[in-house]
């Protein structure tokens, strides 16, 4: 049951994050070739990463429909991407949904692939994170990480409410709902209220004496 829904949220991650490398596309007047490049790069990116690194088979290697739904939803997109009224607003709260839903799924990912829960909340983050950076460095974007708003502790706070949900004894599929909701509330909250965390300022550095 719990692999089934586990499974659906990856397949939603990378829908949702394929859209959003479209999107940039779009923005940048891509022909439908680019479209399906950054759709396919965005969507794929974190995870391939995360099974690099836990030295699993690769998710699309081993199931190339993830690789098809990524180039079929950036046609859609080619077609209907003039329809929204700002195609960057859309962008942040889709890249934000997948977000958290990468968060928690790459979490749980690798923890069925046995890593310790440490191990478990990196890899949520870095499936979170990893295909947002692929996307907005090939379409020439800031990074949405090192924008100002809160992003990576988002990633950060909704894999570590999942793990520490499920190692308190809380059901996976509690720990699921907890750490996607909080995950999307404080980045939602930070892009409504432009919340940030402290930041490094310059200053003069000490006299020699």
């Amino acid at each position: 049951m719990f692999e089934t829904v586990t499974t659906l949220l990856d397949w939603l991650g990378v829908v949702v994050f394929a859209v959003t490398g479209a999107l940039v596309a779009s923005r940048k007047e891509m022909d439908i070739v680019g479209f399906a490049l950054l759709g396919t790069a965005t969507g794929i990116g974190g995870g391939t990463l995360r099974d690099v690194l836990l030295d699993q088979p690769v998710f699309w290697i081993r199931e190339p429909a993830y690789l098809v739904a990524c180039v079929l939803v950036s046609g859609i997109v080619f077609f209907t991407a003039h329809i929204p009224h700002s195609r960057y607003k859309m962008l942040l709260w889709l890249d934000a949904i997948g977000m958290a839903l990468f968060a928690v799924s790459g979490a749980e990912r690798a923890a069925l692939a046995g890593a310790n829960g440490i191990v478990a909340v990196a890899m949520g983050v870095v499936t979170a994170t990893f295909g947002g950076i692929i996307r907005d460095l090939l379409g020439g974007e800031i990074p949405v990480i090192l924008r100002r708003e809160i992003y990576v502790t988002a990633a950060l706070v909704g894999a570590a409410t999942y793990e520490a949900s499920t190692a308190l004894g809380a059901s996976r599929e509690l720990g699921t709902v907890a750490g996607f909701t909080l995950a999307l509330l404080i980045r939602a909250a930070a892009l409504q209220r432009g919340w940030s965390l402290p930041r490094y300022r310059s200053r003069p550095g000490a006299q020699d004496e």
